[in-house]
């Protein structure tokens, strides 16, 4: 079982920045695939951002060039630097990891970010 604990939530004025962290229970080096999910009042969560074993990124549209994620597979660790925000970046943002030899899915308990003026 692998546990995320998500952390670095909060509230901010839009242009503001927060970094996320989630921390695993388990070594994430080699067979974890990482990634950011939010979820706004009354939408579906979706993908933000997201690292590959590989080190390879993808990112939504809407925070390309404002959003960074990054993996310190020392600390077992996922950041999500996130600048310049604006109040659509509102949600609770979900650490979510998946393991790619046997597909299993784990998801942390999720942070609120709250950009507002």
């Amino acid at each position: 079982q692998v546990q995320l604990v998500e952390s670095g939530g909060g509230l901010v004025q839009p242009g503001g920045s927060l970094r996320l962290s989630c921390a695993a229970s388990v070594s994430i080096s080699s067979i974890y695939v990482m990634d950011w999910y939010r979820q706004a009042p009354g939408k579906q969560r979706e993908l933000v951002a997201l690292i590959r074993t590989s080190g390879s990124l993808n990112y939504a549209d809407s925070v390309k060039g404002r959003f960074a994620i990054s993996r310190d597979n020392a600390k077992n660790t996922v950041y999500l630097q996130m600048n310049s925000l604006k109040p659509e970046d509102t949600a609770v943002y979900y650490c979510h990891a998946r393991n790619i030899i046997n597909n299993r899915d784990y998801w942390g308990q999720g942070t609120q970010v709250t950009v507002s003026s």
